[in-house]
């Protein structure tokens, strides 16, 4: 599934969270996917299930996943998700850098649309969020 790093600052429950986000943004787990259940996650990451528990809550709250009493947590549609600011910041910030990179390279306005649409056509760019 994907790797923790156990010397980064960042907690391990916070890592497991923006992974799991970062499989769903990606599309890995497509809306509706069943997750695995929080020993099975806490098992293959030999994580402990509090851990694993305090993830899935986080995704919950801003809105990646839901659970559903019996059945398990699964991937919410893209419109329920919770717009995250501080990413949103920063990619922006990265998108500006990008821009101006292209810019000094000599790149015109027409090069750099026609670059970010084939981009974002090719990342899943159909998801909009207001």
């Amino acid at each position: 599934m994907f790797t923790l790093d156990l010397r980064s600052r960042k907690a391990i429950y916070e890592q497991t969270a923006d992974n799991l986000r970062d499989l769903i943004l990606t599309g890995v787990l497509p809306p509706g996917a069943k997750l695995p259940s929080v020993r099975e996650l806490a098992e293959s990451l030999t994580i402990n299930p509090n851990t694993a528990q305090k993830a899935y809550r986080e995704l919950e709250n801003r809105g990646y996943v839901y659970s559903t009493p019996g059945l398990g947590t699964f991937v919410s549609p893209p419109e329920q998700r919770a717009p995250d600011t501080r990413l949103r910041a920063g990619a922006e910030a990265a998108l500006r850098r990008a821009v101006l990179e292209l810019r000094r390279a000599g790149v015109g306005t027409d090069e750099i649309r026609a670059l970010f649409n084939e981009i974002n056509e090719t990342s899943g760019g159909e998801q909009k969020h207001d």
